[in-house]
């Protein structure tokens, strides 16, 4: 069986046996399966370029949309740093300013007020000088008013020596009679009963009680304390009482008894203390009010006569300063203000530095946190970096690949690929031989 072909080219038709027919046929075929292998290949080749180009293309426009975020959010943070920066010097200089401000009127008010205070206490010690100037006169026109009392009884000793040696004798047998405690209690008894005979016109707001109160194993004998119309304590005194029999083997003298006096007006809050003796008759020294102030301060020895003289001349004195001393209480009281205030700004200043300590502390971690987001932002911009990198070796293994490379670990596209080729080959021999034919 003969078939005819038709050339394409020149139209001149042609016929072929069988053998030749299949020949050409199958030349044809395996051309048309080698180039379809090949349209194939080249298609999953650009396929995958565009695959490839594809990822590239939308990893780098997202590497560089994160870059721009990045660097956004880095300008950002720097602007805020910047304003913090500015807002925060603001505010100090502000600070310093006022602070600056109130130190510099408080110390105009606290000098103005301690020229003011210093005009006062000088005032006032004027007016206690003066005090005590009339305080001391006082008591010498006392002292000269006894002398010359003194004075008179001696002058009259003559008309009285009979009567009085009567009483000596009255006397030396009471005492031959009583006890030590009851001639004790013989001089306390005299001088409550002079204080009570003159309490409701001379004292009526005073306070003149025996002292029961046992303070560390001892006590006085009389507490005297005066208040004024408000209730205040104009003065107060610590009495004590001696007396001693006239035939006593251990005779004491005054001063044996300052100590235990002293003590005790110290432990009872008193301003005076007073010792009321019959001891040491014969003593000069102890003739009137007695001041022993230069061994015990602000203690008086005197006779029972004096009694009331002494309260009277230390009341008095009291009343006089009283309101100087309310004064300098005032005085004392405004220094405790101005002491306050001075504390109170110290105060001010310590806290207002511990303040600015933390500010300078947040803004250092502040600065701190953007350094490291700065670092992390760079971390991330070399991650990106590398990745392009790898996505640049990824793209130059695509263009690397070949359909050898491709076949290396692939059996079944080998096979088919030799196939392919032997058979090309075959159909190439099969032509040559017809051509020598």
């Amino acid at each position: 069986m003969s078939n005819e072909i038709k050339c394409p080219h020149c139209g001149e038709a042609f016929t072929v046996d069988e053998s030749g027919y299949a020949a050409i046929l199958n030349q044809v075929r395996d051309q048309e399966f080698q180039r379809e292998v090949d349209a194939r290949v080249s298609l999953a080749e650009k396929s995958r370029e565009q695959e490839v180009a594809l990822a590239v293309t939308k990893a780098e426009e997202a590497l560089r949309a994160q870059i721009a975020e990045r660097d956004g959010e880095l300008v950002n943070l720097k602007a805020q740093l910047s304003v913090q920066q500015q807002q925060a010097s603001m505010e100090t200089q502000i600070a310093v300013q006022r602070a600056e401000a109130a130190a510099k009127d408080a110390q105009v008010a606290v000098e103005r007020e301690r020229d003011d205070l210093r005009g006062k206490v000088e005032r006032a010690r004027d007016e206690l000088e003066a005090q005590k100037t009339r305080a001391e006169a006082e008591l010498a026109r006392a002292r000269a008013e006894a002398q010359a009392q003194l004075a008179e009884k001696l002058r009259a000793k003559d008309e009285l020596i009979a009567d009085r040696e009567r009483e000596i004798e009255r006397i030396q047998d009471m005492r031959a009679r009583l006890s030590t405690k009851m001639l004790g209690e013989s001089l306390e008894q005299h001088c409550e009963i002079e204080f009570n005979r003159l309490r409701p016109t001379a004292f009526p707001r005073a306070y003149f009680e025996k002292d029961n109160e046992v303070v560390e194993g001892t006590k006085g004998d009389f507490v005297f304390r005066d208040f004024d119309e408000e209730g205040n304590e104009i003065v107060s005194i610590m009495f004590e009482m001696k007396n001693e029999a006239d035939d006593s083997t251990h005779r004491k003298t005054n001063e044996s008894h300052f100590k235990k006096l002293d003590a005790d007006r110290r432990k009872k809050g008193c301003e005076y203390a007073v010792l009321v003796s019959l001891l040491e008759p014969d003593n000069e020294l102890y003739a009137g009010i007695t001041d022993v102030s230069y061994q015990y301060e602000k203690m008086y020895v005197v006779r029972p006569q004096f009694f009331i003289p002494i309260i009277t001349l230390l009341r008095n004195a009291a009343l006089s300063s009283l309101q100087y001393r309310k004064e300098l209480a005032l005085v004392r009281q405004q220094n405790i203000d101005v002491t306050n205030f001075e504390d109170q700004l110290a105060d001010f200043k310590d806290r207002f530095g511990r303040n600015y300590r933390i500010a300078s502390e947040r803004f250092a971690k502040a600065i701190d946190e953007i350094d490291k987001s700065i670092d992390h932002l760079q971390k991330i911009k070399e991650h990106l970096l590398g990745s392009e990198r790898n996505l640049r070796l990824a793209n130059d293994k695509a263009e690397d690949l070949t359909v050898k490379k491709l076949t290396r670990k692939n059996p079944t596209m080998k096979a088919l690929l030799d196939e392919a080729r032997a058979a090309k080959e075959e159909q190439s021999e099969g032509v040559s031989e017809g051509e020598i034919d």
